[in-house]
């Protein structure tokens, strides 16, 4: 059963590329005419407006895992695999989706989607590599625009709507939003579309398996996880199938093709990283409704028996049942028996916080920031518990180094905005608002605080030249309809103060 929330959140995504194409509401980006036999084939700079599109309309939903240890997990595993596949011609942004069915997909633009569930189920980190290979290559093969050169004969909406459809189906929509999808778009049609959709799989596994090989992982976890899933279609007959085989249908010749690829590759014996680890505890801590569950399921085994990766568990389980000194012991060994990993550091700096044991966590950050330089997560945790402890302007100068280095997601934005806020540089703060308004496909928003930070009586002129010549960057962007719904709806340039 869809909790009303994600229900919401695919239908937005079955309706957005209607949305996109026919202009009602862009407020983000101008889409190109599917329509047009010029651009029956979506170039790649195609691809990547309508995968930001859509993107926004996810980050919307509130699905997206916003934890920044799972994160940079999450791309470095992708970006490794994508590097051995990938010529240059696609930048590609990998995220987890909060849903615990089974399922991963791909957007135009190489935005690729795992869920919750999909990365608790993998039992290696092969595995999870494997599933990451498969919708890297349906990217670099241009499926999607394969899909839309295909149904170039039918009308901008049914097109836009075949891949509204198709997308909420990977995205997890239960079948019934994918029908619903079809019918608009009149059903057959798409359903066509969707089918050639795929007959792609077989030519993703065999690009995936090319990936995973030469990216120095085992070339038969893709076959390996395609294993579990056909496992699971063998439930009885009125348990649902996982997702993934719903959009990945998986059949034992497929199996054994994947395998028998696999075979033409030397033999790899790769080792779970750390990190691979420590994002499926943190998925698996954050998933139990109350801190009792969460600590009760860690505590099943006894301590002593337990690897450094449940203990990690445990203490994460333990911050959150306001169990800290518990907590404390835990972090202590494990960051004197580990003193490489990340994730401990943060954990050792977050329970020192919660203790009010503020110098030995100020400390503890810096240390880590020391050991790892401008890393995001250690960064960001920093961050935050210096604005809790009343420094923001320490916090925005970290924020700041970090996120002229290292691309920022929009919660980051919103986080520097905070701090240069706090700090008293309203200028600064407004232009990161700007930034995140921008950045979720708003650029009406955008302006508008640009347009309040040029009215603040403390502005510098560099700062006013800076966001003069960032507006008429924006403007070159929108449509006529746009400028004239902006000059209509903020004659003076007025926005909502009320960002934060």
């Amino acid at each position: 059963m869809l909790k009303p929330k994600l229900k919401s959140a695919l239908l937005s995504v079955v309706t957005a590329a209607v949305v996109f194409v026919s202009g009602a509401g862009a407020d983000d980006i101008k889409l190109p005419d599917m329509g047009s036999p010029a651009d029956a084939i979506l170039s790649t700079n195609d691809e990547a407006q309508i995968g930001r599109a859509i993107m926004r309309d996810i980050r919307k939903s509130g699905l997206v895992v916003e934890d920044p240890l799972v994160n940079e997990y999450i791309n470095q595993v992708g970006n490794k695999v994508a590097a051995q596949t990938n010529e240059g011609d696609h930048h590609f942004t990998f995220f987890v989706i909060e849903d615990h069915r089974i399922n991963a997909f791909a957007l135009p633009g190489g935005y690729i989607g795992i869920h919750t569930g999909l990365l608790e189920a993998t039992r290696n980190e092969d595995e999870l590599a494997g599933v990451l290979a498969h919708e890297i290559a349906h990217v670099t093969q241009r499926h999607i625009a394969r899909a839309v050169h295909a149904s170039s004969r039918q009308s901008i909406l049914s097109t836009a709507m075949m891949l509204g459809a198709i997308l909420a189906g990977v995205a997890g929509g239960g079948s019934d939003v994918i029908q619903a999808g079809i019918a608009v778009a009149q059903g057959t049609a798409a359903q066509q579309r969707i089918n050639f959709t795929r007959s792609n799989e077989h030519e993703a596994d065999r690009v995936g398996i090319a990936a995973l090989a030469d990216a120095g992982f085992d070339p038969y976890g893709m076959a390996s996880f395609f294993d579990i899933m056909s496992r699971q279609n063998t439930r009885a007959p009125d348990e649902r199938a996982p997702e993934f085989l719903r959009t990945h249908p998986v059949t034992s010749s497929r199996i054994a093709e994947a395998r028998d690829r696999a075979r033409s590759y030397p033999q790899i014996r790769s080792d779970d990283s750390i990190s691979y680890g420590i994002a499926k505890i943190r998925l698996i801590v954050d998933r139990f409704e109350t801190p009792k569950e969460a600590v009760a399921y860690f505590e099943k085994r006894p301590y002593q028996r337990q690897n450094d990766l449940e203990r990690y568990g445990r203490l994460l389980a333990y911050l959150r049942d306001g169990s800290y000194f518990k907590a404390l012991d835990i972090i202590n060994y494990l960051t004197e028996e580990n003193p490489d990993v990340i994730a401990y550091h943060i954990a050792l700096g977050d329970t020192q916080m919660l203790l009010r044991r503020y110098d030995e966590a100020d400390e503890t950050y810096e240390n880590a920031l020391k050991l790892f330089p401008r890393n995001v997560p250690v960064v960001i945790a920093y961050a935050e518990r210096l604005l809790e402890l009343d420094q923001p302007e320490k916090a925005h100068k970290i924020l700041l180094d970090l996120l002229n280095n290292v691309p920022p997601t929009p919660d980051q934005i919103r986080l520097i905005a905070r701090a240069a806020n706090e700090a008293g540089e309203s200028a600064e703060s407004l232009y990161y608002l700007s930034e995140y308004r921008l950045m979720i496909g708003d650029l009406i928003g955008g302006i508008g605080h640009l347009q309040q930070a040029l009215r603040l009586p403390e502005l510098q002129e560099i700062q006013r030249i800076r966001f003069e010549a960032r507006i008429d960057f924006i403007r070159e962007f929108m449509s006529e309809e746009q400028l004239r719904r902006m000059q209509s709806s903020h004659p003076s340039g007025k926005t909502a103060r009320n960002a934060l």
